[in-house]
């Protein structure tokens, strides 16, 4: 049995938390809002780390396809009276006939709900801001560079759409599915505003839409003035939530932001959003339309989660044997809290014959796309890692998630949004998944409980020793 293991890097990293105030003037009043920026250490100082930026680029990276996905969202309008329509199919939308190709030959056959929900406020006139969350996988970059490529006019030759990505990688995954939805508009032309893109002092840009990245965007807009911001007239902020909590990243944009003019367009973006990026968002964007996942949605009924207890690290890889021994596994996920601890599991597996991948933060992504790969094409039965992989991965094989440790914050806390991207990442696509939990004594058991009681989702106790008990689970 081929067997698959990284050596990690065990040197600590220096970690920060970084907290700013700003002053925010967004055609209106001036608002206040400090912003956290956590990188989270635990004791042993080597809580594994990866940019949520980095993540959602793997997340788009292995994404080879359209997902049908059954989450619900929840419409909020700021403006009673603004029409919000739904569309069963492309056609619905009267989109110019070159770009309804484009999406056709990109194999989209029907919207996905956040395409069939947003797109017809997106594309209707006048133009709606929108704020809007759904699941990783469920068609957010094409909902919006679909929005972006109708808004443009190809007889202007001038930037008149302006893309924000937090890192070069996401701002190329964002270009590559606009050039192919616009494969038919040879009128239609993108750049990008990243590094190692260079344009002549003096030269002015002709193409439509700059999809690029916070700094580089505002050298060529103020610095070097290649274009100018007040002609834009739709402006998306992807991956909303980490433009939003990165510090550097926040002041960026607010001041490109503020350069743009009242009739702008204006989009944000992203899976996830806690209270206080969602608050900061409304602060700055005027009348959005907001489309969130219902909060009973956010918990997948297909995912049975049960809890194991165990007195210390040995037992729960007997546990964890046990396991795997008594339900058919197609692929497995096993979540841990420190890459010392995943290096320490992978070793243990290796030696009893399992097929294992390690990936942790400390890797680049060149290796971590290599690693994951081998995994999504089944090399690789089991998948270790740390939080680097909570959101957004999709692996429609994957069948169990084992978080080994706890899912706690920097201060020690249950961490309620990466339990519930960690355990979904079975589940994929409707299919039945299972999240098995190692409850390791009381303080472990009472974090448990309060994620429990959070979600209002029942998480029972198994007996990994009762082998029954497990082929019984498997069989449900």
């Amino acid at each position: 049995m081929s067997t698959w293991a990284l050596t990690v890097d065990e040197q600590e990293k220096t970690l920060a938390t970084q907290v700013g105030t700003l002053n925010l003037s967004a055609n209106g009043p001036v608002i206040n809002q400090t912003i956290h920026q956590n990188v989270n250490k635990n004791a042993d100082g080597e809580q594994d780390e990866l940019t949520p930026a980095e993540a959602s680029l793997l997340t788009k990276i292995f994404r080879s396809k359209l997902i049908k996905s059954s989450y619900d969202v929840e419409v909020q309008r700021k403006d009673p009276t603004s029409p919000l329509y739904s569309v069963k199919t492309f056609e619905e939308l009267r989109l110019r006939s070159e770009l309804l190709r484009g999406v056709y030959g990109m194999g989209f056959n029907l919207p996905s709900k956040i395409q069939e929900t947003a797109l017809p406020t997106l594309l209707a006139d006048p133009p709606q801001n929108m704020i809007a969350q759904s699941q990783s996988g469920t068609g957010k970059t094409a909902a919006f560079v679909l929005a972006m490529l109708s808004r443009v006019n190809p007889d202007q030759h001038f930037p008149q759409v302006l893309c924000l990505s937090p890192t070069y990688e996401l701002a190329l995954q964002t270009g590559n599915v606009a050039k192919q939805m616009a494969q038919y508009c040879p009128d239609i032309n993108i750049i990008y505003a990243v590094r190692g893109e260079e344009v002549k002092r003096g030269d002015k840009l002709s193409e439509q839409i700059v999809i690029g990245t916070p700094g580089k965007v505002l050298d060529w807009a103020l610095k070097f003035k290649f274009f100018d911001l007040k002609q834009i007239r739709v402006f998306v902020l992807d991956e909303a939530d980490v433009m939003i909590n990165t510090q550097g990243h926040q002041d960026q944009s607010i001041r490109i932001h503020k350069q743009l003019p009242d009739t702008c367009q204006m989009m944000l973006f992203s899976a996830t959003y806690d209270a206080a990026v969602m608050n900061f968002a409304e602060g700055i964007i005027k009348n959005p339309v907001i489309i969130r996942l219902r909060r009973e949605e956010e918990i997948l009924e297909n995912i049975k989660q049960y809890y194991v207890r165990c007195n210390n690290m040995d037992e729960k890889y007997s546990a964890l044997s046990n396991i795997y021994g008594a339900i058919p596994i197609g692929q497995a996920m096993i979540f841990c809290h420190t890459r010392k601890t995943a290096s320490w599991l992978s070793t243990k597996m290796c030696k009893d014959g399992h097929a294992v991948a390690l990936l942790s933060g400390d890797l680049t992504v060149d290796q971590r796309i290599s690693i994951l790969d081998r995994f999504r094409k089944g090399t690789e039965k089991v998948l270790i890692t740390t939080n680097v992989l909570a959101r957004g991965i999709d692996v429609e094989q994957v069948t169990i998630v084992v978080n080994f440790d706890d899912t706690v914050d920097a201060k020690g806390k249950p961490d309620f949004e990466t339990y519930l991207h960690r355990i979904g990442r079975t589940g994929r696509f409707g299919k039945p998944g299972i999240a098995i939990n190692m409850v390791e004594g009381d303080r472990s058991m009472a974090f448990l409980n309060q994620i429990s009681e959070h979600f209002g989702c029942p998480i029972l106790q198994v007996n990994a020793e009762d082998m029954e008990e497990l082929e019984r689970i498997a069989q449900d």
